[in-house]
């Protein structure tokens, strides 16, 4: 072992600072955030809200069909509300499994959507960076089983520079791996899981639940909500109080993590 110099340890201390400012900047810590409006999570989120020019990526927590139509939903509540009533988003897909209705009730509605269909990862991947450096778009939505490091910088980059959301859905493949267990330049990565709706006084199905899950986002710690899926203007919602359980424990107790 060796001892550093003074003057050695100040230059890498100012390096370090040089380092953390560059990924302060990187993340948009002065830009537009779009907020959930739920303090539950957007105190815990770094800057409070979404980065808006910046990439997020979404996953079902299993290979599930349900969960993987629930990450969608959350995507498109998301998109919905960053779209607003003017603004326009691109979606690109490989698979043509996307329900119009469900989006228009999660607050997507078809006025607000361009489709491209596209052959594999890497046309969604090269479409969602064409859309993103437009710079004419509310949010650009991607949908692919495979994103390799290099992808994910160049679409942060890319919704960095043309001032506009990227959203991924990263979805199962064949092979059973995790699709957020890659390194990824995503400013936030969540995971979706389904749980048993409200119980209704009458027979049929309440709204629907998730297990929200912020797996990792950078500059902050990751942590997990129960919540009520989009309505039509793309909002989730605390779970109602039930009247077996008290009110702390049917919120779900919001806690990190593991």
């Amino acid at each position: 072992m060796f001892a550093l110099s003074h003057p050695r340890i100040e230059r890498i201390a100012a390096l370090r600072a040089s380092v953390r400012a560059i990924e302060a900047a990187g993340a948009g810590d002065k830009r537009e955030r779009l907020a959930f409006g739920l303090s539950e999570i957007d105190r815990r989120l770094e800057g409070e809200g979404l980065a808006a020019a910046a990439m997020h990526e979404v996953a079902g927590a299993s290979s599930g069909l349900a969960e993987d139509a629930a990450a969608s939903l959350f995507i498109a509540g998301i998109a919905g509300r960053r779209a607003g009533a003017g603004g326009t988003v691109l979606w690109a897909l490989a698979r043509r499994d996307l329900f119009a209705p469900g989006l228009a009730l999660a607050g997507l509605p078809p006025e607000r959507l361009i489709y491209a269909e596209c052959g594999g990862d890497e046309d969604v991947l090269a479409v969602m960076e064409e859309g993103l450096r437009h710079g004419g778009l509310a949010a650009v939505v991607g949908e692919v089983g495979r994103a390799p490091m290099a992808a994910s910088r160049r679409l942060q980059l890319a919704a960095e520079q043309g001032g506009t959301m990227a959203l991924m859905l990263r979805r199962w493949r064949r092979s059973g791996g995790d699709p957020l267990g890659l390194p990824s330049a995503a400013m936030t990565r969540w995971r979706i899981a389904c749980l048993p709706s409200a119980e209704l006084p009458v027979p049929g199905v309440g709204r629907a639940r998730w297990r929200v899950m912020l797996a990792r986002q950078r500059g902050g710690e990751p942590c997990e909500w129960i919540m009520e899926s989009p309505d039509a203007e793309g909002r989730l919602a605390l779970p109602a109080p039930s009247p077996h359980r008290s009110p702390a424990a049917d919120r779900g107790g919001e806690r990190r993590a593991a």
